[in-house]
C-alpha cells in the first residue's frame, strides 16, 4: 500500500514522499552492485517509480510536474515498458533498462557483480479512487490464493517470461511491494519451476494466513499453535494423499524446485501484512532443533486450506494458483528492527532504502 503524506491534498502538488530529491537516497551517488544496502535500496526506488508513475497519471502530472522519472534516473536506468492494467487503465508495474554503456563497463571489473539488464517492478495497493477498486480485488485475490488467474497478473508473467527470453534469466530482477510483492513473488516461483531462477525483491510480502507473529506476544504460546497447526497440517496431508493417491515423488519435486532459489524478502515485525514470513521460518527451524523434523517436512509443503479444498483451492481459483505464496522453502530474509510508529511506516517501501536503516539479516534454506 502505498504510503501519503496527510497534508497533501488531492491535485497536482505531489506527496513529499513521491519527490525523489526529497524522500530518495541522494547519498547513492555511486552503486556498488556487491553491496545488500545499495541492490535494496536501487529495487526499491524503482518499486516507488511505479507508485509515482500511477499518480503522475491519476493527478496528470505531465513534463516538468511530473515526479517518477527522477526515481529511475538517478540509477542510470531508462524506462522501456510501463504496464497497464487492461480492467482499470492503471499502471501497476514497469519495465526499467540499464544504460548499455555501464552495464558493458560492470562486466569489464573483476569480481563485479553486474548490474541487471532490466528490473520489472510492481506497486502495491494505491487506495486513490482511480485504481481503489481493482487493487482491492486482487488483494482479495492474494488472501484466497487464487492471483494467478487475474489478467494483471497474466500479462505480468507474459512480459516477464518475454525479458528472460531475449536477455537470459541472470540479467533480470523482479522487484515488488505488498501486492506488487506477491505478483514478483508468483511471477518468481513458476520461473523458478520452469527452470529460470530470477533474482527477486520482495518488500512487504502479504502473508496469506492468521499472522500469529503479530497477534500473539507470548513465545511459548505461539509455538504451541504453530506445533498444533504443523501436525494437524501433516496429519491431513497423509489422509488426503492416501484418500486421493497422490503421486509423493511429483509432489516432493515441484516444492523441491524451488528449494535452491532464494528470493529476498523484506518485513516489519509491526506490520500484520507481512510479520508472519519471520515465524513461518522460525518455527520451522524451531521443529528441527526438538526432533519434529518429519512432521514439519511434510507440513511446510502444504496449507491446511488447500488440502481441505483438495487441492483446488475454491471453485472459481485454478489448481495452478491455489498454493499459498507463504510456501516457499528459501529465503534470505531482512528483518526491519527498527520501531516504527504506525502501520504505514511499517508497511511503507521508503523504510528500506533509509540510511540509518537497522535489520537483522538470516538465511533461510531448505534442505531435504
Amino acid at each position: 500500500m502505498e504510503e501519503e503524506d496527510d497534508i497533501v491534498k488531492e491535485g497536482l502538488m505531489a506527496s513529499q514522499r513521491e519527490i525523489f530529491s526529497i524522500s530518495g537516497p541522494i547519498h547513492l551517488t555511486s552503486i556498488d552492485w556487491n553491496n545488500s544496502y545499495h541492490r535494496t535500496s536501487v529495487a526499491s526506488c524503482l518499486v516507488q517509480a511505479v507508485y509515482t508513475l500511477e499518480r503522475d497519471r491519476q493527478q496528470n502530472r505531465i513534463g516538468l510536474k511530473s515526479q517518477a522519472n527522477h526515481w529511475w534516473e538517478f540509477f542510470n536506468f531508462t524506462l522501456a515498458e510501463t504496464l497497464i492494467d487492461q480492467s482499470d487503465g492503471s499502471i501497476y508495474g514497469a519495465v526499467f533498462a540499464y544504460k548499455i554503456f555501464s552495464y558493458n563497463y560492470y562486466h569489464n571489473i573483476p569480481h563485479s557483480k553486474p548490474p541487471p539488464r532490466h528490473v520489472i517492478a510492481f506497486r502495491g495497493t494505491i487506495m486513490k479512487r482511480h485504481s481503489r477498486s481493482r487493487d482491492l480485488k486482487l488483494d482479495l485475490r492474494c488472501v484466497r490464493d487464487c492471483l494467478q488467474d487475474s489478467t494483471r497478473f497474466v500479462h505480468a508473467i507474459e512480459v516477464i517470461q518475454t525479458a528472460v527470453a531475449k536477455n537470459g534469466n541472470t540479467a533480470v530482477w523482479l522487484a515488488g511491494h505488498s501486492l506488487g510483492a506477491a505478483v514478483a513473488l508468483l511471477a518468481g516461483k513458476i520461473m523458478t519451476k520452469s527452470g529460470f531462477p530470477l533474482e527477486c525483491y520482495l518488500f512487504n510480502p502479504p502473508f496469506s494466513s492468521i499472522p500469529i507473529e503479530k497477534l500473539v506476544k507470548s513465545e511459548k504460546l505461539k509455538h504451541g499453535v504453530r506445533f498444533a497447526g504443523s501436525v494437524v497440517k501433516a496429519g491431513v496431508a497423509m489422509a488426503v494423499k492416501g484418500r486421493h493417491h497422490l503421486n509423493k515423488g511429483q509432489e516432493d519435486d515441484s516444492f523441491m524446485k524451488l528449494a535452491t532459489w532464494i528470493p529476498y524478502l523484506y518485513v516489519n515485525p509491526s506490520d500484520p501484512i507481512c510479520s508472519e514470513y519471520i515465524g513461518y521460518f522460525k518455527h520451522r527451524n524451531k521443529m528441527f532443533e526438538i526432533g519434529a523434523g518429519k512432521i514439519e517436512r511434510i507440513a511446510t509443503r502444504n496449507s491446511l486450506r488447500s488440502l481441505l479444498s483438495g487441492g483446488g483451492g475454491g471453485s472459481s481459483c485454478s489448481d495452478s494458483s491455489s498454493e499459498p505464496l507463504h510456501l516457499l522453502p528459501s529465503a534470505y530474509m531482512t528483518i526491519n528492527t527498527s520501531k516504527s510508529p504506525d502501520f504505514k511506516r511499517a508497511h511503507g517501501i521508503h523504510q528500506w532504502w533509509d540510511p540509518v536503516f537497522n535489520g537483522e539479516y538470516v538465511l533461510h534454506q531448505f534442505n531435504q
